[in-house]
């Protein structure tokens, strides 16, 4: 297959890419504002900024993809501040869909998108599936919704299926996650003065996930969260944290404080730790038939075994 991911520059996209690349009739292009953090065998990656939506266009059309992986999805405080997260998503989005309307080989579409979409107003369901209406209350949500209404607006147009995967939080070693800093800073505040349950997710699974929906070819929305929950004080508890609760205005303080110290809190992150966050993800095991492998204490304990410093100790007497 042709296969074109947009945001290869991620750790998203490069882990996708690297899966894919492992059968030799896939033939990858990539496109991000940044470049892969990792070596990549075959695939092939062009660095294009977010304004230069001419080389984009011209790029996706010359390669006439057969399957779209749209992974070019900014986080707020992952590596975009909230502002410019939404502009590069929305700018990304419209030029893949727009120039993917002249590629016709293309067959199927895969589209990142995240749990976030369902809001935490007052009322919203505590565990949503994928027929919950979305009412998403933080930027970050609504950036995500926006992608989705362009997916399912290209998939009319060209009668196309797209696959729509709704991620919880993706927590992962060495990945930019606004909630990973958040969960590792020594002092970790929480909710009182009962905090609620939220779910997440591998980065390792959302790689797996992504490249098993390329498989399937199978069209509609899929949460993929892991297994279990945990509340923001057991989170910070399996790391030895010191937990410090807060309420009402506490939080505005608090996400001042934590900003000081180098992990700015986005307001889906806030929207998590203070109103919990979770989705059932059963559909993704009857119709992609993926399971993901770490359950959510996982991704918690595996964030905590990455050391800050790894220290490498050097023979001296070999010099």
């Amino acid at each position: 297959m042709r296969i074109l991911i947009t945001g290869m520059g991620g750790a998203i996209g490069t882990g996708v890419a690297q899966k894919l690349e492992r059968d030799p009739d896939n033939e990858i292009l990539g496109v991000d504002l940044m470049p892969p953090r990792r070596h990549l065998r075959r695939a092939k990656f062009h660095l294009v900024q977010t304004g230069d939506i001419s080389l984009r266009t011209t790029l996706i059309r010359d390669f006439d993809p057969e399957v779209i992986v749209h992974l070019g999805v900014y986080e707020p405080h992952a590596r975009s501040n909230p502002l410019d997260s939404t502009r590069r998503t929305r700018a990304v989005t419209r030029s893949v869909f727009h120039a993917g309307l002249d590629c016709g080989s293309l067959r199927h579409i895969v589209v990142r998108s995240g749990i976030e979409v369902y809001g935490r107003e007052r009322g919203t369901a505590l565990r949503p599936d994928e027929d919950t209406p979305i009412n998403p209350t933080s930027r970050f949500g609504r950036a995500l919704a926006e992608v989705e209404e362009s997916a399912r607006a290209f998939s009319s147009l060209r009668d196309i299926p797209v696959t729509i995967l709704r991620f919880a939080p993706i927590i992962g070693p060495y990945i930019p996650s606004p909630l990973g800093r958040y969960l590792r800073l020594p002092v970790v505040p929480v909710v009182a003065p009962v905090d609620s349950p939220i779910q997440l997710v591998h980065i390792d699974d959302v790689c797996d996930s992504t490249v098993a929906a390329v498989r399937a070819r199978v069209g509609g929305v899929f949460n993929i969260v892991g297994e279990g929950a945990v509340t923001g004080s057991q989170a910070a508890r399996l790391g030895n944290r010191l937990i410090v609760p807060v309420w009402g205005p506490g939080w505005q303080l608090s996400k001042l404080a934590t900003a000081a110290f180098g992990s700015p809190l986005p307001e889906h992150t806030a929207e998590a730790m203070r109103r919990g966050q979770t989705a059932d993800g059963s559909r993704a095991h009857k119709e992609l038939d993926f399971v993901p492998a770490r359950t959510t204490r996982e991704c918690v304990e595996d964030l905590y075994q990455w050391a800050s410093i790894v220290r490498v100790d050097v023979d001296r007497s070999a010099a």
